[in-house]
């Protein structure tokens, strides 16, 4: 298939008082056309700058997108545009779903009026052909009365309904990329549901790329075709589907495995948790990243980056057992994968 876009070696860092945190550190995927990716890992690993990198909202100078990184959109470097042009590619050609509706949704605006304007600064549309664009949205997302509902503010709607409208700004011009920042945060497990599926079924109909970003290995199980964990900036595995869920190699993905919660446990199990937090990004760690909370970690592991093993396909993970000196036994995973 034909890449849609591609990342080389990402590398995003934010100035502050505390000194220079690094964010994002030489991070590379790519996405088809038509396909849908996930980028999974706790909050703080890079998975939102990421994101914000894509579209053009790394804010200056606070926030720093090092030299040597690219991203290639249809054979350009957008990380050279100009602000026109990223105007011009925001909402037209690459759209994004906000972790919170309620704030990112402007609270003075009917929703109506805020789904048309992409239209008319994008497609050109007088403001009643917008409209009735709009109220087509409303109703393909699945909002009911949606020729009432398009005259309504942002706080007389739920939470799941506000996410919607999110869905319907993001999709109003039928860009190529749609990027969806935890669309499923604060909602309930019914409503996660119903967005992931309406997710799934827009991207089916109009042949969107979809990045998928969030923390929940669980939401991404019907909907993504690859899945790239992320961890104190970097990914740490990458592989399809059944890789990722039948055939994990990294001790931090079966740790996210772990704590999702399953229907088959015994009522008295206890909820695994991975212990720890996240590295200080101020001073990353000279080795492994997830190290210090690794109950497989080695000497190796405090002071030597590990090299990227691959496993057969697009199957790959940074993980220093997978050496051929490595001795450790009982491990939740099998060892062995040549290096990249």
């Amino acid at each position: 298939m034909e890449k849609l876009i591609e990342v080389k070696n990402l590398t995003v860092s934010y100035n502050t008082y505390a000194g220079e945190v690094q964010a994002v550190r030489g991070t590379s995927f790519d996405v088809e056309k038509g396909e849908c990716i996930a980028i999974v890992g706790e909050s703080g690993c890079g998975k939102t700058v990421t994101s914000k990198a894509i579209m053009g909202l790394i804010q200056a100078p606070q926030g720093v997108v090092k030299e040597g990184s690219e991203i290639i959109y249809k054979g350009e470097d957008i990380l050279k545009f100009t602000e026109r042009q990223w105007q011009d590619f925001r909402g037209a050609q690459c759209s994004m779903i906000f972790q919170d509706a309620l704030t990112a949704l402007n609270p003075t605006m009917k929703v109506g009026n805020q789904i048309a304007e992409n239209l008319i600064i994008h497609r050109g549309m007088s403001k009643r052909e917008a409209l009735e664009e709009a109220l087509k949205m409303l109703q393909l997302v699945g909002i009911p009365d949606s020729d009432k509902r398009i005259n309504q503010y942002p706080h007389e709607f739920s939470g799941g309904m506000r996410q919607r409208v999110m869905i319907a700004i993001a999709l109003a011009c039928n860009p190529s990329m749609l990027i969806a920042d935890e669309p499923t945060t604060a909602l309930d497990v019914t409503i996660q549901a119903q967005i992931i599926d309406i997710i799934k079924n827009l991207q089916e109909k109009l042949g969107t790329s979809v990045i998928l970003i969030t923390h929940d290995l669980g939401v991404v199980a019907d909907l993504a075709n690859r899945i790239f964990v992320m961890y104190a900036g970097k990914i740490v595995e990458a592989g399809n589907f059944e890789e990722i869920f039948y055939s994990p190699k990294h001790p931090y993905t079966w740790a996210l495995l772990k704590s999702v919660p399953r229907l088959d446990l015994e009522n008295k199990e206890e909820l695994v948790s991975i212990k720890g937090t996240p590295p200080d990004m101020v001073c990353p760690p000279k080795g492994c990243g997830f190290a210090q909370r690794c109950s497989h970690c080695m000497k190796i592991c405090l002071t030597k980056e590990p090299p990227a093993y691959k496993f057969g396909g697009e199957h790959r993970a940074s993980c220093w057992l997978h050496h051929e000196m490595a001795t450790n036994l009982n491990l939740p995973f099998e060892v062995g994968g040549g290096v990249l």
